[in-house]
């Protein structure tokens, strides 16, 4: 099985069982995860730690290659083809030992583990998990999507579902940050106690 399929196969699996029975988070879990992964990647791979961003279904990490070396007059065109290129190599050069953290990965924290690598300007994302979301809508809002798929700006009403949250995301960045700071601070709090029973 190549590395895509058996990763679009295990973000399938993720997302049937997540709601059943999630996995833990908080972050004191996320801290578990990034420290797991900090000490399982190779030190060669990345300048640096990766990024580590987790969900309840993927955990996603994204690390920064070293730039590749051109000429004082290279022109931006063969930059972003050089970088490409590194990237490329990377994902090749490493896909076997990838596929094995994440065989390591995926049962001991319950959730796919997709990869990406950033290399000067450019980013590249790979097999990430593409995980199934049910919703009930009323007229009203089905009514939207099927405007975007009139459009054309979707083909489909997952698609422009899809397409709406990208949006939100793209617009209330900063509000989405600080609401899921404060949720972080909240979990961490409520970790630490009260132990008032303890010892009773």
């Amino acid at each position: 099985m190549n590395e895509d399929t058996n990763e679009a196969h295990r973000g399938a699996q993720r997302g049937r069982r997540r709601s059943a029975n999630p996995p833990p988070s908080g972050p004191e879990q996320e801290r578990l995860i990034g420290a797991w992964f900090a000490g399982r990647v190779p030190d060669s791979w990345f300048e640096g730690s990766p990024s580590i961003e987790i969900d309840g279904d993927e955990i996603q990490v994204v690390g920064t290659l070293a730039p590749p070396q051109l000429p004082e007059s290279a022109g931006e065109d063969e930059v972003r083809v050089a970088e490409q290129a590194r990237i490329t190599g990377f994902r090749e050069e490493s896909r076997g030992a990838r596929m094995r953290i994440a065989d390591e990965a995926q049962p001991a924290f319950r959730r796919s583990v997709s990869w990406g690598a950033v290399c000067g300007g450019s980013t590249a994302l790979f097999t990430t998990a593409g995980v199934p979301v049910m919703t009930r809508l009323r007229m009203a809002d089905r009514k939207v999507l099927d405007t975007l798929i009139d459009a054309g700006v979707a083909r489909s009403r997952s698609e422009a579902l899809a397409w709406c949250v990208r949006l939100v995301a793209r617009h209330e960045a900063d509000w989405i940050r600080e609401l899921r700071d404060a949720m972080s601070a909240v979990e961490e709090v409520r970790s630490r106690g009260p132990r008032s029973g303890e010892g009773a």
